[in-house]
């Protein structure tokens, strides 16, 4: 372990908590309307889609509009990849995608989980890369910004009592033109010029200096590189995602892409806190999210950093220092190294992202298990554009209902009263994740088709599956590579789960605004349990390990924990 690799931490955190006030003031501006520089762009799609933008919406009419919207969107872009052999742009011939493979796919970029059982190359055209998966990485992360503002509008909302949460698609119009659109120009020529590739020109064939021939897959990777980071996507256009050269060829590549996926979502904090005018409770859940992070991100480093006791014993791996990576070096690039993969693999995890620079399945049995706990937390460690905040309002929910029961008030959240209602479309929201993940893996390890995925078997191999089931459900997208997810089984069993874990919590939060925007008055909540500070950011953080860690306790047990422990016994033997 190195100064250098904590240095590394230290300056994502900082720079993210130096840009979070920036940006978070600029959605608020975006969101009210007084931010309107493409105000021209905005109504002429408006025009086009004949949407009525002054005409706000209850409830029910916005998660109707959001769940017919990703409808659409899947079923085009499963047709588009099914009739990919017949389109444009496809210099190296792919030919169409299979039925449950295009499922897959269709389903898990509609839902910004972007899992990915195909190599990009070998399987994807140009067309479909930049036209079908770019586009849903943009509306998927739209939609997701949508249904975090509907759900801070309820909360925020005094003035009436009718259960409107704004417009759909409004909100979603806004968070393409004038957030992910101008943020994916800047960062894409920036990527570009760290040397990420853009372009339309062919494969190449290359003779390498064994006299062998090889072919060099080329694309429009710089666009496509961008709005996956920035929408929390995840979905590279490599099979390697961001290991690739051509993806992240450079540590300066690399800490622009970290700070991309953590931008946005750590910046909805300050828009909570703006537009309920709390500022300070906004900072008390960013500080449980950083707080979480930081944890997560150090025990991942150090489990990496001290490498396995059986190679230590074999004399394989080397402590860390600034000279030699040493350590667990399987499965990383060395361009990055041990502190840069960890801080990625726990970031993207963290923010339901996806992306990867190295191989979690190679990661130690406890380097893995903290990735894999940040995705089974809910995805609220800033989580995914939108939706992180949406799934932390969850637990934010939860604990004031708790603090009121422990001290006999009525909870109340900023005013607003949390009763039974509103407490169970939160435990739906909540409780639908583990639901799938537990009983999807379940399934695949009792039956032959499931298990004849596994690259390994034992405690590793339940691993497997359960990371794959937990990404899915939990709209991440990363994998313990071990696992061949591209069998029909498996492409329907994750298609269902990317689906079904991405709109049962969305709706639950769209309801969840309703039910507090059809509640007028209140002065804050000042005379209930503080939502602000120390005290409550513990009981915060409470909440979400004791219905996330403890939720997969037994589970975790069986696999990195079990995997962990037989490697002791194994060194001591």
């Amino acid at each position: 372990m190195t100064i250098h690799g904590w240095l590394q931490i230290a300056l994502v955190l900082a720079v993210l908590l130096g840009l979070t006030p920036l940006v978070g003031g600029y959605l608020v501006r975006v969101y009210d309307g007084s931010s309107r520089w493409a105000i021209r762009l905005e109504r002429l799609i408006y025009r086009l889609a004949g949407i009525d933008a002054e005409h706000e919406q209850h409830w029910t009419t916005y998660g109707g509009a959001l769940l017919s919207f990703s409808v659409v969107a899947t079923l085009l872009t499963y047709l588009m990849l099914r009739l990919q052999a017949m389109l444009p742009l496809n210099p190296a011939d792919m030919a169409a995608v299979g039925p449950t493979q295009a499922f897959e796919t269709a389903a898990s970029f509609a839902t910004n989980t972007n899992w990915q059982s195909y190599g990009g190359e070998t399987t994807m055209s140009y067309l479909s890369q930049m036209l079908q998966l770019t586009f849903q990485n943009f509306v998927s992360a739209g939609a997701g910004m949508a249904v975090a503002v509907a759900l801070v509008r309820g909360i925020a909302r005094r003035d009436r009592a009718d259960g409107i949460v704004g417009n759909f698609w409004v909100d979603l119009v806004r968070s393409v033109v004038y957030v992910l659109l101008p943020l994916s120009v800047i960062l894409a020529l920036l990527l570009v010029h760290q040397g990420v590739i853009q372009t339309f020109d062919a494969y190449r064939a290359v003779t390498t200096l064994e006299g062998g021939t090889q072919t060099i897959a080329l694309g429009p990777v710089a666009s496509q590189e961008a709005i996956k980071q920035l929408g929390t996507n995840g979905g590279g256009f490599f099979n390697a995602n961001a290991a690739h050269p051509f993806e992240n060829p450079t540590p300066w590549s690399n800490l622009l892409s970290l700070v991309a996926l953590l931008l946005i979502p750590s910046a909805f904090t300050v828009v909570l806190g703006r537009m309920t005018g709390k500022p300070r409770h906004g900072w008390t859940v960013w500080v449980v999210m950083a707080a979480f992070w930081t944890v997560g991100v150090s025990s991942a480093y150090v489990a990496e950093a001290q490498g396995t006791s059986l190679l230590a014993k074999a004399g394989v791996a080397l402590p860390a220092s600034a000279d030699q990576p040493g350590g667990n070096m399987e499965g990383k690039e060395v361009r990055f190294g041990i502190s840069a993969s960890a801080l990625y693999a726990v970031s993207t995890t963290a923010t339901s992202t996806g992306s990867v620079n190295a191989m979690h399945d190679s990661f130690t049995p406890l380097g893995g298990l903290v990735p894999l706990l940040m995705i089974e937390l809910g995805e609220v460690v800033f989580g995914g554009v939108g939706v992180g905040l949406g799934g932390m309002l969850f637990f934010v929910a939860l604990a004031v209902f708790l603090a009121g029961l422990m001290i006999g008030r009525t909870p109340t959240y900023l005013g607003k009263r949390i009763g039974q209602r509103e407490i169970q479309v939160v435990m739906l929201g909540v409780l639908i994740f583990p639901a799938l993940v537990l009983g999807g893996s379940a399934l695949a390890i009792s039956v032959p088709v499931g298990l004849a995925g596994l690259g390994n078997d034992g405690a590793h191999g339940l691993s497997e599956v359960l990371y794959a089931f937990s990404s899915t459900a939990g709209n991440n997208g990363s994998a313990f590579a071990g696992l061949s997810g591209g069998s029909a089984f498996y492409n329907v069993a994750f298609g269902l789960a990317t689906l079904v874990g991405r709109f049962v919590p969305m709706l639950s939060m769209v309801a969840l605004g309703g039910f507090l925007a059809e509640q007028a008055g209140g002065s804050g909540g000042e005379a209930a349990f503080p939502v602000t500070g120390p005290l409550f950011g513990l009981l915060l953080a409470g909440t979400i390990l004791l219905l996330g860690a403890l939720t997969f306790y037994p589970v975790l047990a069986l696999g990195p924990i079990a995997e962990h422990l037989s490697m002791l016994a194994a060194m001591r033997n």
